[in-house]
């Protein structure tokens, strides 16, 4: 759920889970522009169910014409990658259905994209799907789950202190 917290000017946001799956740290996932953290702080997962929500509510900043990715800019500012799979831009939008298209509103838990996970991992590199803050210079501190597997629009995923 969207969650803000005031006093002593501190804003605090709370990311659902955006996908059903397993947690994987940002540090073990096999692609350097992720585990390097190039784009940014956050958490991957490995899709047991092929449906992504947004984790915030905010608006949908950038769709990719390949469908494989969404931008979420949440009503603080935070900025939100999901990137479903490795390598899947190379796919073409093949195996993956938008419910949005930028400029839109969304809620936490808003459908944003469905996607064919055996297509996707007999066609990709990895399932694996980084979920990033690409503005982290407005992050004051960021906690990730502690649970091993997570459900889409009910586990907590992160927890971001804004400065």
């Amino acid at each position: 759920m969207f969650k803000k917290i005031f006093g002593k000017k501190e804003t605090v946001e709370s990311l659902l889970a955006p996908i059903t799956g397993k947690v994987v740290e940002i540090e073990d996932v096999p692609d350097e522009m992720f585990n390097q953290k190039m784009l940014g702080d956050g958490i991957a997962i490995e899709p047991t169910e092929g449906v992504a929500v947004s984790p915030i509510e905010g608006e949908v900043v950038q769709l990719f014409p390949s469908k494989h990715a969404v931008g979420i800019r949440g009503n603080s500012g935070l900025e939100i990658l999901i990137h479903i799979g490795l390598e899947t831009v190379s796919l073409n939008g093949k195996g993956f259905e938008a419910h949005v298209q930028q400029g839109d509103k969304v809620k936490a838990g808003d459908k944003l994209i469905s996607f064919d996970i055996d297509y996707i991992r007999e066609n990709a590199d990895s399932i694996i799907t980084p979920v990033v803050i690409t503005n982290s210079d407005i992050v004051d501190s960021l906690t990730k789950t502690g649970e091993a597997t997570v459900t889409l629009g009910n586990s907590e995923l992160l927890t971001v202190k804004l400065k």
